[in-house]
């Protein structure tokens, strides 16, 4: 499976840019992520959420870049790039059947600006038009509704439901479901 090269150049719309990830982000990371609403929703173990776990996150996100399975970027300020909103993501990224998934979480000082839905829209339009993908899903809790709206907000599309589709906390989650398709993105 080929590498996914990180976008070049950068994406960026003047207000939101997405980068790879540096160690020094860390701390910001951490903090970022430490938010109860980022981990009621995305951080599905029982275990708590430590810096370990980010600093561990680096080099599995970098292995997996390499084998052409994820992309994981960094949501940064278009003026100040060392100042990091959140993390944006394509996952399951399967070139054959021209399809991955997306996802994307942000610090708490960064939501309300529509700064997720400009990332999902620079990643989506990078997606479908430098990987020719047919298909971006994005998945979240029904009782997420900001990821919903976001995901709405892009052209996404609620295809429904999965019941006691994951494990997560320790016990069986739903999902939404939610689909893109090129000429779908608003």
């Amino acid at each position: 499976m080929p590498t996914l090269s990180f976008p070049d150049p950068p994406l960026a719309d003047g207000i939101v840019a997405l980068r790879p990830w540096r160690r020094s982000d860390a701390p910001q990371r951490f903090a970022g992520f430490s938010d109860p609403l980022c981990l009621r929703f995305s951080w599905p173990f029982v275990e708590p959420f430590t810096e370990a776990h980010v600093v561990e996150s680096f080099d599995e996100q970098e292995d997996a870049r390499l084998r052409g399975e994820e992309l994981d970027l960094a949501i940064v300020d278009a003026t100040d790039p060392d100042h990091v909103w959140g993390r944006v993501s394509m996952y399951d990224v399967d070139l054959g059947e021209a399809r991955a998934a997306v996802a994307c979480w942000l610090a708490s000082h960064a939501r309300g600006r529509g700064v997720a839905t400009r990332a999902l829209r620079l990643l989506a339009r990078w997606a479908f038009d430098s990987l020719a993908l047919a298909r971006l899903e994005l998945t979240c809790a029904p009782d997420n509704v900001a990821s919903q709206r976001v995901a709405e907000s892009c052209g996404f599309v609620r295809e429904g439901v999965l019941r006691s589709h994951i494990q997560f906390k320790g016990e069986r989650r739903d999902t939404v479901v939610f689909s893109l398709l090129p000429g779908e993105l608003r």
